[in-house]
């Protein structure tokens, strides 16, 4: 190697630190690390400064992997005298007894002074004249290395200067853009300073068997658990969990250790790596599908045989090479990109992030905005791609917004009538739609059917499937008359010129079916969705996706008619199909079985409700961990059914585990932590627990006064419903306002008894809908909760009412609560027959 003292000088920014970390397998880590450290080095015409730091004191290993200059390897040499990590810091531990008191009690200035007062490029040798990589070896190996190698007391630097560990990453960080860290095994002082103090990524190495995967899930919920709680060290750690060894056995068992088997009583690390990520970063769901699918390194890794690149680099980079598995990996990791994106995400991503950039160079270089530009039109492409994939993957804020800069970037460039324009335009408007975003989806599809009346033509299939949303638009704003008048318009055409078995006229049909059920037309939308039915399962398949989809809508209209057995059978049908392609976890699947549910709980039978809850609840616990809302969701409505069956007990036990996690997840006044509150209390005062019952129904009626305080505070004078109280602050909620998929708060203003200004009330819509639009569920939620009593007073105007009940539904059906939506609906109705008794002279009506 070469012992010549170097120089380098600050880079452009701070660099970053990567921690390798395994419980087991030293040697496939520093292997693993030694070949990232020269992919990063060879980056950007091999320019990049990397520096690798062998912080295994125990067993040292990452110099045996770099030749000497002469072409010999470390461990040949016999001197082997350059000092190290260790050196380095037993001359920090000196410094820091000489500052003593005089450097002053502030941390972050006698880490400085100490930093500073080491010449710290006496320690850092280069290892390869082809690349700027460096190393700071474990230190130097003379008789008296594994002796001061044990007396390093690192939790004693700690002590004496809490700040300079941290201090020293950043001191490297200004000479180095990456930092990569080889860290001992096990669990040690030395271990937490690597993966808790130095590091802004950790990438974790474990074998196939629970105690290599276990042992990296202790260290990593550690490390952020210290974050948190400690001010001084709150900045982002992201993690890199990396299998090893998982190639060279049968598909089966690699399978089966990756996904697991609830029925063998096999947990697979796949799992439990998405669990460990949700519990640490707080998130509901999450993927590591397509990154392991990319990042799983050799078995000969694993055991150490495998060739560093640097001492045999790859011609080759097939898909079975090492280069490309450690390619892999930096993908994600030196990119800082969360290993739950998928690949595609990652690359659509970088693909406009350089479109952006070649467009802003050339803006700066002379380019006007409004000249057409290449690169303009290559990052709306990628936007909408982009857009398409966050779609898909339910993220509809994100889609929103890459949809709707695509559409301006091609109407500037392209003009209205571009098929390019027109392709952005028709799915910003779909996404709005099925949003809730109604106003703005009509205004993107009447201009949409404009463009493409003008450029296409009446009977272009882009001009009837515009035609066709708009419909539908219209239809969900109530505006029936205008939405079938398009649906017949539509399906006259594809008749004419595709016949009245093609599937663009089944098409048709279905949505002229789908506004009829929305307008109540029970009779004819079943006559449509039976003819649609028949023609996409004798042209399609009895099993095609959207067979299966209009079979489901079928069934769910049966349900709201009454037509239950036939109703069952349809939504059995649907189930089965959906578990054999798709497995009992999917969500499809889980969506059908829900359905069915509805059906069978429509029907009075409980028993089969409980057995699909129950298997639903297990379904939701292992696909989405069992703190997700979904499967929370799922165990109140089991303890409902219980509840209904006399087990009041178990009701109990289930309602009070959901309590314990909504107050540890969510809060003391959260809304659904009050919801489920007031559930247990009613299942206690069934068991005549009366005692417990009212002290959980005092605890809701003060949490729920707290919240809506809060949102008097923010929202001025006015209560969550757009009312004053007397004294100006919220009215109360009362206990027993909170029932079963209610949740809604009681109270109304003193005094006439009027309705409040429309003014607040547009206000708190207008907020509902910013809270939908921008994905903030709970916020949606409580609005929508709020608002449900306000918006169906006969007072409220008739644009207003239509605006927030159309709105309050989708929050609803967003959340997947269908009590609380056929509570509305039920309380819609009943507002609308007390609206008729008055108008007809207070006398009853005869509902035939």
């Amino acid at each position: 190697m070469e012992i010549n003292r170097l120089t380098l000088p600050p880079i452009g920014g701070p660099g970053e630190v990567t921690t390798f970390y395994s419980f087991e397998s030293g040697a496939a880590r520093s292997i693993a690390l030694a070949d990232s450290a020269v992919l990063l080095a060879g980056r950007q015409n091999a320019t990049t400064p990397v520096l690798m730091i062998d912080w295994d004191t125990e067993a040292p290993g990452l110099h045996h992997l770099f030749p000497t200059r002469d072409g010999r390897y470390e461990n040949a040499r016999p001197e082997a005298a350059r000092p190290g990590l260790l050196e380095y810091f037993e001359a920090c531990r000196e410094q820091l007894k000489a500052l003593g008191r005089t450097g002053g009690d502030e941390h972050e200035e006698r880490a400085r002074l100490v930093l500073e007062a080491i010449d710290w490029e006496a320690y850092v040798e280069r290892v390869d004249q082809s690349r700027t990589l460096y190393l700071m070896r474990a230190g130097c190996f003379d008789d008296s290395f594994g002796e001061r190698a044990d007396r390093m007391d690192w939790d004693g630097l700690f002590a004496a200067c809490p700040a300079l560990y941290r201090a020293f990453a950043a001191h490297l960080t200004r000479h180095f853009r990456h930092v990569l860290i080889d860290c001992r095994g096990g669990r040690s002082a030395a271990v937490s300073v690597c993966t808790t103090l130095l590091p802004d990524r950790v990438i974790g190495l474990f074998t196939p068997n629970t105690r290599s995967l276990e042992g990296l899930a202790g260290v990593v919920t550690r490390a952020i658990e210290y974050r948190c709680s400690h001010e001084e060290a709150q900045r982002p750690l992201l993690v890199y969990p990396v299998p090893c060894g998982v190639d060279g056995v049968d598909t089966e068992r690699r399978l089966l250790w990756r996904r697991g088997d609830p029925h063998k009583g096999v947990a697979g690390y796949q799992p439990r790596l998405e669990q460990l990520l949700r519990d640490c970063y707080g998130m509901a769901q999450l993927s590591l599908d397509s990154y392991l699918d990319e990042v799983q390194l050799h078995g000969a890794l694993a055991a150490g045989a495998a060739q560093h690149l640097g001492t045999l680099p790859e011609r080759d980079g097939d898909r079975l090479s090492h280069t490309r598995a450690i390619e892999a990996l930096l993908g994600w990791a030196a990119a800082g990109r969360f290993p739950w994106q998928s690949r595609f995400e990652i690359d659509l991503f970088d693909a406009v992030e350089a479109a952006r950039a070649r467009l802003a160079l050339g803006e700066r270089h002379g380019g006007a905005p409004s000249t057409f530009d290449p690169n303009a039109v290559l990052l709306a492409r990628e936007l909408l791609r982009l857009g398409e994939l966050y779609l898909l993957g339910g993220r509809s804020p994100g889609a929103c917004d890459c949809f709707a800069e695509s559409t301006t970037l091609r109407q500037r460039l392209l003009g209205d009538d571009h098929p390019d324009t027109r392709a952005s335009r028709a799915a910003l408007a779909g996404l709005l739609r099925d949003s809730g975003q109604l106003r703005e989806a009509r205004q993107q599809y009447e201009a949409l059917l404009e463009a493409c009346l003008c450029a296409a033509g009446a009977d272009h299939p882009e001009t009837l499937a515009a035609r066709s949303g708009l419909a539908a638009t219209l239809a969900r704003q109530d505006e029936f008359s205008a939405a079938l008048g398009l649906h017949d318009a539509v399906l006259d055409a594809c008749e004419r010129l595709y016949g009245p078995n093609h599937i663009a006229t089944l098409d048709a049909v279905a949505g002229q079916a789908r506004t009829l059920a929305l307008q109540g037309e029970y009779s004819r939308a079943r006559m449509l969705y039976e003819r649609v039915l028949e023609g996409r399962q004798r042209v399609l398949g009895t099993e095609h996706e959207d067979t299966l989809r209009c079979t489901q809508q079928l069934a769910t209209l049966l349900r709201d008619m009454g037509d239950l057995g036939n109703a069952r059978k349809l939504q059995e049908s649907v189930v089965r199909v959906r578990d054999r392609q798709a497995g009992m976890d999917a969500a499809l699947t889980l969506q059908a079985r829900e359905a069915l549910a509805e059906i069978f709980a429509a029907q009075g039978d409980l028993g089969a409700v409980r057995d699909m809850q129950q298997s639903l609840a297990l379904a939701r616990e292992r696909r989405l961990g069992s703190e997700h809302p979904d499967t929370l969701g799922v165990l109140l409505r089991l303890a409902s059914t219980l509840s209904q069956q006399g087990e009041l007990e178990e009701a109990r036990r289930l309602q009070q585990h959901v309590v314990s996690l909504h107050e540890r997840l969510r809060g003391m006044d959260d809304h659904e932590t009050l919801r489920s509150k007031q559930m247990l209390a009613q299942t206690l005062s069934s068991q005549g627990n009366s005692a417990a019952a009212r002290r959980l129904e005092q605890s809701v009626e003060e949490g729920g006064n707290r919240m809506m305080q809060l949102r008097a505070m923010s929202a001025g004078p006015y209560d969550a419903l757009g009312e004053a109280s007397p004294n100006g602050m919220p009215a109360p909620v009362l206990p027993g306002a909170m029932g079963a998929g209610a949740g809604r708060p009681a109270g109304t203003r003193a005094g006439s008894g009027q309705a409040a200004p429309h003014e607040p009330l547009e206000l708190k819509l207008g907020q509902l809908h910013k809270a939908v639009e921008g994905g903030r569920t709970r916020e949606a939620r409580q609005l929508a909760d709020s608002l449900r009593e306000i918006i169906l007073r006969p007072t409220v105007a008739q644009p207003l009412r239509r605006r927030g009940v159309a709105l309050i539904k989708q929050v609803y059906q967003d959340d997947g609560d269908k009590d609380a939506l056929l509570a509305f609906a039920e309380d819609e109705v009943a507002s609308l027959e007390g609206a008729l008794i008055e108008a007809v002279g207070a006398r009853p009506l005869a509902l035939r």
